[in-house]
């Protein structure tokens, strides 16, 4: 059984919290199947756009880079998958030390 984007958003976000990390939704996407989009803002002008997919090595779902470097450039690339995705969630994850916890168990 698979759960719901917001389900996942709302407990994605507790566990930042638990950890003192911001995170902000700016967009609000598909409450059932929304694909999430992860910005990691590293407040120096860097970000990290994190995305699912699909890993046929080991037959699971896991987090990977979509783009990374200049904040501006990443935005840009958030911009062109929110073009043709009306459904897309994006998250915004503000930590200086590059904290994302998207590794961590139970958020795969």
């Amino acid at each position: 059984m698979r759960l719901t984007a917001s389900f996942w958003v709302s407990a994605y976000r507790k566990r930042l919290e638990m950890f003192n990390i911001p995170c902000f939704v700016v967009r609000h996407g598909d409450d059932m199947g929304g694909a999430v989009l992860i910005k990691l803002n590293t407040l120096d002008g860097q970000a990290v756009v994190y995305q699912r997919s699909f890993d046929l090595a080991s037959d699971q779902r896991i987090w990977v880079v979509l783009v990374e470097g200049d904040e501006r450039a990443c935005d840009e690339a958030i911009g062109r998958q929110m073009g043709f995705d009306p459904d897309l969630w994006v998250l915004e994850v503000e930590d200086r030390k590059g904290r994302h916890l998207l590794d961590e168990e139970g958020l795969g």
